[in-house]
């Protein structure tokens, strides 16, 4: 595995696991300050959410139990700047399928965005 694939895992890694210990001092690090999060609703309507809001969603909610539950399918990375990560991460009840995206600014790579969908329970309200 090259280099930038390695660190690229290493961050969709790390952000399976901030998500399901609820620290949203990983996504302060490690979200662009244009970060944007994106779904479509049940509404068919697109839903986009900022770094703020999305780094307060997870602090607001406590961690989960047990063990982190994630599987990272692929990592793609583009010459030196820009990666692709497709994952599924549980977050009980529900399973999301993500996309990430990210870019290598400044020495790090810094999530840019993040495009998913529940693959498996209840639609999100709201």
């Amino acid at each position: 595995m090259s280099l930038p694939v390695q660190e690229v895992a290493d961050r969709a890694r790390a952000y399976c696991e901030a998500l399901h210990w609820s620290d949203e001092t990983v996504f302060e690090d490690m979200c662009h300050e244009n970060f944007l999060m994106t779904y479509v609703g049940e509404d068919n309507q697109g839903r986009f959410i900022d770094k703020r809001a999305f780094v307060g969603r997870v602090a607001a909610r406590d961690a989960f139990a047990g063990e982190p539950s994630y599987h990272i399918e692929t990592v793609d990375v583009a010459g030196h700047g820009i990666a692709h990560v497709k994952l599924w991460v549980d977050m009980p009840p529900r399973r999301f399928e993500d996309y990430l995206g990210f870019f290598h600014v400044g020495g790090e790579w810094k999530l840019i965005t993040k495009l998913f969908r529940v693959a498996s329970g209840p639609a999100l309200e709201g």
